[in-house]
């Protein structure tokens, strides 16, 4: 699947943006020119030779302060993804196969967490446990977890009920054999598409955190926070938001373009499967969708 990802133009495009971005992630604190926490007296600074994006209002220079709060960005949105997929993804697929009662316990809290406001009940829970950064991403992750439990439930219950699985079933299969040899393949594209959405989703919640003050606290850098404390200094530096937002623009741009690069792969080996049947299963498959 990477390589035919790779193949098309947007799947480059992506995987070009966001390899710079896991590299500031990775590298930033390194070849930042200054201490993201160092200040000095040229407070507000232009853009100049030794600050190229300016000093902020405590003489911090903002490149740097850039380059160090692109961790903590990209791993809180990395963190958020993978605490969804792990709290949706699994009861998803399990519902399927646990009988009624799991499945109606589970469609009912998803019902629940759908209906909340994430910001609200990250801001509430934060309150009550502790402004930390941990306390935060799980809250978060858990309420963008209905996305992989729709996705996982659906696609699991498209092979539920075909042959190979009941032939698997009747012939004393565990479930856990049934989902790891049978339906995962079939989970794994729509996951990976969801996957791809949610870390941009994740990366504008995390984002918004930040700006409001939850999660990581001032003087540590964060895209977010940058644009928050950014705005009060508008008239001195019209330009000091624009680097940090067009990289959170650009950040979750990639991952949709990333995610639709997926989904067309994911169609073509689908039709490219269902053209080298045999004429007559081709003919009955097109006419079931595709099944």
């Amino acid at each position: 699947m990477i390589r035919r990802v790779l193949a098309q133009p947007t799947g480059r495009l992506a995987v070009g943006i966001l390899s710079v971005i896991v590299f500031l992630a990775i590298f930033g604190s390194v070849i930042a020119p200054y201490s993201p926490l160092a200040t000095s007296a040229t407070q507000l600074a232009h853009i100049s030779g030794s600050h190229w994006l300016g000093t902020d209002y405590l003489g911090r220079d903002t490149l740097s302060r850039i380059l160090a709060g692109s961790r903590a960005s990209v791993v809180g949105a990395i963190e958020v993804a993978v605490i969804a997929l792990f709290v949706g993804a699994i009861p998803g697929v399990l519902s399927v196969y646990l009988g009624r009662v799991f499945e109606w316990v589970t469609l009912r809290l998803v019902d629940t967490l759908i209906s909340l406001p994430f910001l609200l009940v990250a801001v509430a829970v934060t309150a009550l446990l502790g402004n930390g950064i941990t306390q935060a991403l799980l809250v978060v992750g858990v309420l963008l977890a209905p996305n992989f439990y729709r996705v996982s439930r659906a696609a699991a219950l498209s092979v539920a009920h075909s042959q190979y699985v009941e032939a698997a079933q009747i012939s004393g299969a565990s479930t856990a054999w049934i989902v790891r040899r049978h339906v995962w393949s079939k989970v794994l594209p729509p996951i990976s598409i969801s996957m791809a959405y949610t870390v941009g989703a994740g990366f504008v919640v995390v984002s918004s955190l930040s700006f409001l003050g939850i999660g990581v606290q001032p003087p540590a850098p964060t895209w977010g926070g940058m644009l928050s404390s950014d705005l009060n200094y508008l008239s001195y530096q019209p330009w000091a938001p624009v680097a940090p937002a067009l990289l959170i623009i650009a950040t979750v741009w990639a991952c949709n373009l990333l995610a639709d690069a997926i989904r067309d792969v994911s169609g073509e080996a689908g039709r490219a499967a269902v053209n080298m049947r045999p004429k007559w299963r081709r003919k009955l498959a097109l006419s079931q969708g595709g099944a």
